[in-house]
């Protein structure tokens, strides 16, 4: 048997509020869509970070957002496509800018890259 949870969701581009009830057992997402809810996403499998929230309290499980380092879900962020609510929640959208500069930033964008060993001009 399912519980539900009031869900928060501060949806930033839009500068909307809502508030919702979701099921433990399926979705956020899927949960805010068949309420009429419009929110951002793209793979809806957790391989991207369209659909991610920063979690302002409460808490998710979110086995298969493989989109989302394990660094970032412990600063409290969450992709809506796979996290279930496990208690109450209060949530903002991000841009998905905002997610990949904190995810890849490092990796990328970081001036030019150097090479290890010079090419041959044969």
């Amino acid at each position: 048997m399912s519980r539900y949870h009031t869900i928060r969701i501060h949806h930033r581009q839009v500068n909307q509020e809502y508030t919702l009830q979701v099921p433990d057992d399926r979705y956020i997402l899927h949960s805010a869509e068949e309420q009429g809810y419009e929110l951002p996403f793209s793979c809806r499998n957790g391989a991207c970070t369209s659909c991610a929230v920063r979690i302002v309290s409460g808490e998710v499980h979110q086995p298969e957002a493989v989109g989302l380092s394990p660094e970032l879900r412990k600063k409290g962020y969450a992709l809506l496509c796979v996290s279930y609510a496990q208690s109450d929640l209060e949530v903002e959208t991000q841009d998905e800018d905002e997610v990949y500069e904190l995810q890849f930033g490092r990796y990328f964008g970081k001036g030019k890259v150097k090479l290890g060993l010079p090419l041959d001009d044969d």
